[in-house]
């Protein structure tokens, strides 16, 4: 005995809330490591902008600011010290979160960074899933922050 389905009227769906992707700007000379940070980070779901000295750094930033900024500070042009410095000094990216991804070490380089304007330093050679870690809730604190600011 066949059983007779009843038909519904086709309905769309609510259009789902989607989220704006966050988009990282990665400042490395070292093409491997940046092309290596990207991939990983698009398959997180990022955006991303990978330049190769910090006069690109810096134009780029300004012309797109991005969520997050993921720094070295071995740059053939400058001192990442210098362009971090200049980021958290431009208006359109003061509040964007800076991790210094660098091989460097020495005495004091970790608080050199932070009095620059770095909200998170890792090195060289580092773990992909910390550094996610922690790209993620510098991007959260600045959201936080942001939203603290317009409801205001």
């Amino acid at each position: 005995m066949p059983t007779e389905q009843a038909t519904l009227p086709h309905s769309r769906p609510a259009p789902a809330f989607i989220p704006r992707r966050h988009s990282v700007l990665i400042i490395d000379d070292d093409e491997g490591v940046s092309n290596v940070l990207a991939h990983c980070l698009k398959q997180q779901g990022f955006r991303t902008v990978a330049v190769g000295s910090a006069a690109a750094g810096v134009a780029s930033a300004k012309q797109e600011p991005p969520s997050a900024v993921i720094l070295d500070l071995g740059l053939p042009d400058a001192d990442g010290l210098t362009v971090c410095e200049q980021l958290s000094d431009m208006p359109e990216t003061c509040g964007t979160p800076i991790i210094v991804l660098s091989g460097r070490d020495g005495p004091g380089l970790v608080r050199r960074c932070r009095a620059a304007g770095c909200h998170y330093f890792v090195r060289k050679p580092y773990d992909p899933g910390a550094l996610l870690v922690l790209l993620r809730e510098a991007i959260r604190q600045t959201s936080l922050w942001a939203e603290e600011l317009v409801s205001d």
